[in-house]
């Protein structure tokens, strides 16, 4: 093949030095008829196709090979094999050649079944209008938090016309934390874009239909319906649809979370995604803008937002039956609830960072949310009235087991000491916080210790007095009936009389 300072030598000598192209032949090593190519086609370079692909060592195979590969592409993703192993299996039935043979027929074969409209996949660029959308995707980081290890759940949020996102890190990607994410990016971002474009998650769409029409969750169109919000799904394995927050995730992942990042709690970290996330869009420039920073245009696109108007109450509810002892299940662990929940349905409301139980209408538990396994989350006051009743289990029972008491409580505990009946007095004592209130019977046991009496009894009177009815105020008499001449009290007016008696 001629490569191209041979055409151009060639196409100088002739064109320019007006030599013949047997002069040119002779003197550059070539035929007569090769120069008379170069010549007559005007082209500066020649390009070698190869019409048809010998096989001289696969040839014989090529109906095995087109067989395994049938065959492997009915397999379910996870058993299917590798071309290496495939190019093995041609090898034990007698094959002789390389696997790149083999790995060189299998990629034309998938090149061909693509087609040439997918080889050269195009795509139109997009423009957002101030205001007019955002885009939301989860990503995994690797983190450390205290020392360990930790794999989290990135919530992205990104303005699509300015291009401001925001970042938050969740142990779990649950519909509560979908939530969490919109309220908290909401309010940093100062407003809500008219429409949400996302992929085709669980926590929001329950079924997908033809095109674009989707069934979206209940809790997920309240949410949408609480922030204005026109919800938008992505088609299927179509990421190009919301590219931007797609960028965004690799941009975070190589930008921000590189080197891994190392924080003492979870709400640290998150403290600083969100002030990292403002500071990049002070600095970063805006991609189409590229004299305006991302801050400049997002402060221009803020007053199209629509404003905010407070957090969605973001929950997912479930409903259980608590146990007799006063506990529910919820994501692999167990929270304790009031006592007179014991044996009831209950409504399980799990936000972001807490679990809130109700009953018949009525909150009887908030706990903060473990995201662990089989652990127990126990708030010992929700067991006083089975305490009241059962004194004994205040030493071995499971809620009590390091119970950080108030300060009053906690010395009158060390005053009454160990034993039988110091346990019953003490728990005669925490009985009262049903009627009274912690507040009351903490003031009341202050007083009693004061006084030097750590006694229940005593602390017991004093809550007594305590709740007596004031003593009425005096009757406040008109100045009309004020007498002229009130009376005297004067006792030795009935010593003088007895005289004057005795005297007769």
């Amino acid at each position: 093949m001629l490569v191209v300072e041979t055409i151009a030598k060639i196409r100088r000598e002739h064109l320019v030095g007006g030599k013949g192209i047997k002069t040119i032949a002779r003197e550059l090593g070539l035929s007569r008829n090769t120069v008379r190519k170069v010549l007559r086609s005007g082209e500066t370079r020649f390009a070698y196709a190869r019409e048809d692909q010998p096989r001289p060592m696969l040839g014989a195979f090529v109906g095995r090979l087109e067989a395994l590969l049938a065959e492997n592409d009915a397999r379910p993703k996870r058993d299917r094999l590798t071309l290496t192993r495939i190019s093995d299996l041609l090898g034990r039935e007698g094959y002789a050649g390389s696997y790149d043979a083999v790995r060189r027929y299998a990629g034309q074969r998938v090149q061909a079944r693509r087609g040439l409209a997918s080889a050269g996949e195009a795509f139109v660029p997009l423009s957002f209008a101030p205001g007019d959308a955002y885009q939301f995707d989860w990503s995994h980081e690797d983190v450390e938090i205290a020392g360990t290890p930790m794999r989290v759940k990135a919530a992205h949020l990104r303005l699509c016309h300015s291009r401001r996102f925001y970042i938050r890190v969740y142990p779990r990607e649950t519909q509560e934390m979908v939530f969490d994410a919109h309220a908290r990016a909401f309010t940093a971002l100062g407003g809500v874009a008219r429409r949400g474009i996302y992929d085709n998650m669980k926590t929001a769409v329950d079924a997908i239909f033809t095109g674009k029409a989707r069934r979206f969750n209940s809790r997920f169109e309240q949410m949408c319906s609480h922030y204005l919000i026109e919800p938008v799904a992505c088609t299927p394995a179509s990421g190009w649809e919301k590219g931007q927050v797609e960028n965004q995730v690799g941009y975070a992942r190589d930008n921000i979370f590189r080197p891994r990042l190392r924080f003492a709690s979870l709400e640290e970290l998150n403290g600083w995604l969100e002030a990292e996330c403002e500071r990049r869009a002070r600095s970063d420039r805006h991609p189409e803008q590229r004299d305006r920073t991302v801050w400049e245009v997002y402060e221009a696109e803020r007053a199209a937002l629509t404003p905010c108007v407070g957090p969605f109450d973001g929950f997912h509810a479930g409903e259980v039956t608590a146990s007799a002892t006063c506990l529910v299940s919820f994501d692999r662990n167990k929270y304790s609830v009031m006592a007179r929940a014991a044996r009831r349905a209950v409504q399980i409301r799990a936000y972001a960072d807490r679990i809130v139980i109700w009953c018949d209408g009525e909150m009887v538990a908030e706990h903060p949310r473990c995201f662990g396994r089989d652990r127990t989350v126990y708030d010992p006051w929700h067991y006083l009235p089975v305490l009241a009743r059962k004194p004994g289990a205040l030493r071995n029972g499971a809620p009590f087991v390091d119970w950080a008491l108030p300060p009053a409580l906690a010395r009158l505990r060390r005053k009454l000491g160990p034993g039988d009946e110091s346990d019953r007095r003490f728990v005669r004592v925490l009985a009262t916080v049903l009627t009274d209130g912690l507040e009351a019977v903490e003031d009341a046991v202050g007083e009693a210790l004061e006084a030097g009496a750590a006694s229940d009894e005593v602390i017991l009177n004093v809550l007594a007095r305590r709740r007596e009815p004031p003593h009425p105020a005096g009757i406040a008499t008109a100045e009309a009936l004020a007498l002229a001449h009130p009376p005297v009290a004067d006792c030795a007016r009935y010593d003088r009389l007895r005289g004057s008696h005795a005297a007769a």
